[in-house]
C-alpha cells in the first residue's frame, strides 16, 4: 500500500447545535468547515497530512461528515441545523466511539495516526447531569487516543466548565481553550474561532511535514479581535 507508514493527523469539529444556537450563530457555524477546506486548498500539501470530521449535538450527537479528506472533489459538506438542547456527555460519547474507529480503520490502511485533536464549540452549559457529562468525558480523554481537546465558548457558555474540558491541562503539551470577549456579537466570534481552527490545522499539518509533532495553537498576541484564549489555571474570565 502506499500509504504504508504515512502519518496522519485527525482533527474533530464538534459543533453545539442546540436551539440557542439558532440564527447567526448557526450559520456562522456552517461557514466553519468550507472555511477549513479553502484553507487547505491554498495548501494541498497538507491534504496528505491531516483529516477532517465533524460532530453535531443537541440532545443526541451525529456524525455530520466522517474522518476525511475534505479536498475529496466528490466531498459534499453538511449543512447544520438545530435541534434540541445541550447534551455534551453526548458529543463525548459519540466522539470516542468515532475516534476509536477511526484510528482502527486508518492503522489498518497501514498510516500512523498522530493524536487527534478535537475542536469543542458550544454556546451554553451542559443540559446533563454533572456527573454524567464529566464521566462521559473522562472516558474520552482517558482511552487510548488519548485526544487533544480545545473548548471555544461563545455567549452563555461558561469559563469554568470548559476549562474542565482542556486536556491535556498540564505539561509541556498542554491545551488551551478560547472564549468571546463579554459584550461582543456571538456569531462574529464563532467566525473568529473559526479562524482559530483553521490556523491550528495549518501550522499542526506544515509542524508534522518537517518531521515535528504536536497541536500548533496560535499565540496570544495572534487572536482576532473579540476572543481571549485561557491555560486550565486562569480564573480572570470570571
Amino acid at each position: 500500500m502506499d500509504n504504508v507508514g504515512a502519518k496522519l493527523l485527525p482533527f474533530y469539529v464538534v459543533t453545539d447545535v442546540s436551539w440557542s444556537m439558532s440564527g447567526r450563530k448557526i450559520d456562522a457555524a456552517n461557514q466553519i468547515l468550507p472555511r477549513v477546506v479553502d484553507a487547505l486548498a491554498q495548501n494541498p500539501i497538507l491534504s496528505d497530512k491531516v483529516r477532517i470530521g465533524l460532530i453535531d449535538f443537541s440532545d443526541d450527537a451525529k456524525v455530520q461528515l466522517p474522518l476525511c479528506d475534505v479536498l475529496e472533489p466528490t466531498l459534499t459538506i453538511p449543512t447544520l441545523a438545530v435541534r434540541g438542547s445541550t447534551s455534551y456527555a453526548a458529543a463525548f460519547r459519540l466522539l470516542r466511539t468515532e475516534i476509536a474507529a477511526n484510528i482502527r480503520q486508518l492503522k489498518g490502511d497501514g498510516y500512523l495516526v498522530h493524536r487527534p485533536a478535537v475542536f469543542f464549540l458550544s454556546d451554553g452549559e451542559p443540559t446533563d447531569q454533572d456527573s454524567e457529562w464529566r464521566s462521559a468525558f473522562a472516558d474520552l480523554v482517558s482511552d487510548t487516543a488519548y485526544p487533544n481537546v480545545i473548548p471555544f465558548g461563545v455567549e452563555d457558555a461558561d469559563g469554568n466548565t470548559l476549562q474542565a474540558l482542556i486536556h491535556p491541562s498540564t505539561g509541556p503539551k498542554q491545551m488551551r481553550m478560547f472564549l468571546m470577549n463579554k459584550g461582543e456579537d456571538a456569531a462574529q466570534a464563532i467566525t473568529s474561532m473559526a479562524e482559530i481552527m483553521i490556523s491550528s490545522v495549518i501550522q499542526s499539518g506544515h509542524s508534522m511535514s518537517q518531521g515535528q509533532s504536536g497541536i500548533m495553537l496560535p499565540d496570544k498576541d495572534d487572536l482576532p479581535t473579540g476572543v481571549t484564549t485561557y491555560t486550565a489555571s486562569d480564573d480572570d474570565f470570571v
